[in-house]
């Protein structure tokens, strides 16, 4: 009931001391005026005239009541409703440009390379309600997985889509990866444009140089963070197909093109990453993440309703009822 009460006129409640001085005052002036009178009995007095006399003291309680009531109302009580409404003033658009490639199937990360991006990346897509994402697919060869959309569930249905396939020529075509992605952002009228590139090998196949497409990049506004994604040295990596279509695994040699990335980064204006565990690849997304804000608008609205009117009318009544007694029943002892 009061926990939405604000008062405007705080200090004012100083005021309140009057109330014990007033008190003291009372007191003071009461005993100074009562006259003593002395007489041997007071058997011929009514008792009614006593108890009616300590009830005087009724009027005055009265008048310190009315005067807190006052104190109060002029301190303005009033009840306070905010309303938030949230507007989004810049949206982002992303596209995250994920390898494909046979060797994301490398178990340095668990499950694997690939499955461990995707649930990273989806929860990273969650984390980005306000924002549209899109997908490219890359390996020898790229193509659009999804375009940048608003729709979360699409983005994260396609997500769950992407495997490993023998549709995509093999091989590691950072270049075509990331001029696809330029490609989904260009015509873009949002004011802030990301690429998420994440590889885990070296650009070896492909018609378009990775630093060609950087250049767009930056021509079109568009900021890249690169991401190296394997274990330093040694990973159980696939090396070859088995007859049954799975694959035979092997230790290899993890390498990653880190200055290609490092300087696609520096020259978009993004930052380049390694993700060599599972933990490190999550705090690389949440990072990013945290860099990439959305601006937020916030509006407040407050409706105030004034509460001093009852409490200046309650006031007033006491004061009535005080005069009205003090001219009827206690008009004899005051």
């Amino acid at each position: 009931m009061f926990e939405n009460i604000e008062f405007l006129n705080k200090e004012l409640f100083w005021l309140l001391l009057l109330i014990p001085i007033a008190i003291v005052w009372y007191v003071f002036t009461h005993n100074k005026q009562t006259a003593e009178l002395r007489i041997s009995s007071i058997k011929g007095f009514k008792s009614t005239s006593s108890i009616w006399s300590t009830f005087r003291h009724l009027l005055f309680v009265l008048r310190l009541l009315a005067l807190g009531l006052l104190i109060t109302a002029i301190a303005r009580p009033r009840t306070v409703d905010v309303s938030t409404r949230t507007k989004t003033t810049r949206g982002i658009d992303i596209v995250m440009a994920i390898d494909v490639s046979a060797s994301m199937l490398a178990k340095d990360l668990r499950p694997n390379r690939l499955e461990a991006l995707k649930q990273v990346a989806s929860d990273f897509i969650d984390g980005r309600p306000n924002d549209r994402i899109g997908l490219v697919e890359y390996a020898g060869e790229a193509y659009t997985k999804t375009p940048i959309t608003s729709d979360k569930s699409i983005v994260q249905r396609s997500l769950r889509d992407i495997k490993y396939n023998t549709i995509i020529e093999g091989g590691t075509a950072i270049g075509m990866g990331l001029a696809t992605s330029v490609n989904r952002l260009k015509d873009s009228r949002a004011k802030s444009k990301v690429i998420i590139l994440l590889t885990d090998g070296v650009n070896n196949s492909g018609f378009i140089d990775p630093k060609i497409a950087s250049e767009l990049a930056v021509e079109y506004g568009i900021k890249v963070y690169t991401i190296g994604l394997g274990t330093n040295g040694m990973a159980l990596s696939p090396i070859a197909i088995n007859p049954n279509g799975t694959f035979r695994y092997g230790r290899q040699q993890v390498e990653i093109d880190e200055d290609l990335l490092e300087e696609i980064a520096e020259v978009t204006g993004g930052k380049y990453f390694r993700a060599t565990n599972n933990k490190k690849l999550a705090e690389i997304y949440n990072e990013i993440n945290k860099l990439e804000k959305t601006e937020i608008e916030e509006k407040k609205y407050y409706n105030y309703e004034e509460k001093y009117r009852p409490l200046v009318l309650l006031a007033g009544l006491l004061l009535l009822l005080e005069l009205l007694l003090r001219n009827t029943i206690f008009r004899s002892f005051v």
